[in-house]
């Protein structure tokens, strides 16, 4: 009798055990399913009439920003989604409101019309409230400013930018094909937390990115050609990183990438610039100027330029502010392992660009260390083709440690010098770069190394 009691009661604990897991077991799947996101709901707009909201090729933007605004007014709706091939046509603002997606296939483009008439500073998409929106991405497809049908505008003079915001936080623009206008590509004003990739932007009017008085900005993976002015831009903004970026021009523009510091209020002491391929730009490669009325030394400092290449930037032999680096105004730059080939003029200067960037007080500091600097080029307006031009010898000095220079056609410093750069005899860093024995013993093989971390 004991022994059937015992496994009576060992059979109960056995049911009870099992169903306590099963009980667990439902309740966790009864969890996750509670706890699961739904996918978000999509509002399609399309040009052949089956989408939610369809488009006919004139005033596509009443029908685009109906979706936008009923992605606005329903939670669970999320998306707003251009299907392509088509082409929508806008001769108004496109309004975003927060917590929504604009996104579309490549083949999805918004033109802005033919003769537009509008007045400055309004753009093709910007926020739907004037004081501000927030978690907004932008992303797949293409915008046409159409430019040549435009052309009773002037570039870089506020006009057709193609997105701009406001007072606002949490943009993402991405995987986008931004061409053709008069204006910026992506324009952000006192914002937060902008994030700009994987874009491909060819021959804007004026910046493809330009950030003013923002903070907590990111650039990467973008492919720029410069028309009017730069590729990338900060404007007293701060906490800043431009990383594997390709920017070239054909023949216009300015820098490739400028850094401006111009309202003593402001602290810019937080920007890092690496891993670019600054490519044939107009003007210099990298800018960077605080000028203005007096500030701290502490408000414009410790910028950090590392491992880009540089190759013939500064092709406008009429420019000044041609070579690699030209900059001012900012203490405590550090340049180091950087690749420069055939820059024109400098490779990297102290100038003022003119008399109004002229930065306030003296003895700001520049630290170039381990960087490559071969075959500098003459320049008419920038100068006969330095490793090293310190026009500002009156207020601003460099430190030169460890450069690998070669065969730069001005001679490798003026105003500036070295006891512990390396002088290496022409055409001797590009045998190091095809063998790789010698590149495991080069003392360079940082620089040599420069460059986007991505195939181009």
């Amino acid at each position: 009798m004991n022994g059937i009691t015992t496994d009576h009661r060992q059979g109960n604990r056995n049911k009870i055990i099992i169903s306590g897991i099963i009980l667990i077991f439902i309740i966790a799947i009864v969890i996750f399913f509670l706890s699961a996101k739904p996918p978000d709901k999509i509002v399609y707009v399309t040009t052949n009439g089956s989408g939610d909201f369809n488009c006919d090729g004139i005033d596509d933007q009443v029908e685009i920003n109906k979706a936008l605004a009923y992605v606005a007014e329903n939670p669970e709706y999320k998306n707003v989604y251009l299907r392509g091939p088509g082409t929508y046509v806008i001769s108004n603002s496109i309004f975003i409101g927060s917590n929504t997606v604009l996104k579309g296939d490549s083949t999805a483009v918004i033109k802005l019309k033919n003769k537009a008439g509008w007045k400055e500073e309004k753009p093709l998409i910007m926020q739907m409230d004037s004081a501000g929106n927030h978690d907004i991405i932008i992303q797949g497809f293409e915008i046409n400013g159409n430019h040549d049908n435009n052309s009773d505008k002037s570039n870089g003079q506020g006009y057709y930018n193609l997105i701009y915001f406001v007072n606002s936080e949490n943009i993402q623009v991405r995987d986008m094909y931004m061409h053709d206008s008069h204006g910026d590509g992506l324009k952000v004003s006192k914002g937060s937390n902008i994030q700009f990739y994987n874009n491909r932007v060819y021959k804007l009017g004026h910046d493809a990115l330009y950030v003013i008085y923002s903070s907590n900005v990111g650039a990467w993976n973008n492919n720029i050609t410069c028309r009017t002015n730069s590729g990338l831009r900060i404007y007293n903004t701060n906490h800043v990183k431009f990383h594997n970026n390709i920017i070239n021009s054909e023949g216009e523009g300015g820098a490739g990438i400028e850094v401006q510091q111009s309202d003593s209020s402001t602290i810019m002491d937080d920007i890092e610039i690496c891993n670019n391929l600054l490519n044939e730009t107009n003007a210099c490669g990298i800018w960077i100027t605080g000028y203005g009325s007096e500030y701290s030394k502490d408000s414009a400092k410790d910028v950090h330029i590392h491992h880009n290449k540089f190759y013939k930037t500064g092709t406008d032999l009429g420019a000044a502010w041609a070579g690699g680096i030209v900059l001012n105004g900012f203490q405590n730059t550090l340049i180091e392992d950087n690749f420069f080939d055939g820059c024109y003029g400098a490779a990297i200067a102290h100038k003022e660009v003119t008399n109004e960037f002229s930065a306030p007080g003296s003895e700001y500091t520049t630290l170039v260390k381990n960087n490559i600097i071969i075959n500098t080029q003459p320049s008419p307006a920038a100068g006969k083709g330095y490793a090293a031009y310190n026009k500002l010898k009156n207020t601003h000095s460099f430190i030169l440690e460890n450069n690998c220079l070669s065969n730069n056609s001005g001679g490798n410093y003026l105003y500036a010098n070295s006891t512990s750069d390396v002088k290496v005899d022409p055409g001797f860093v590009e045998q190091v770069s095809k063998n790789e024995s010698m590149k495991k013993d080069f003392s360079w093989s940082e620089a040599l190394s420069a460059g986007p971390q991505r195939p181009y």
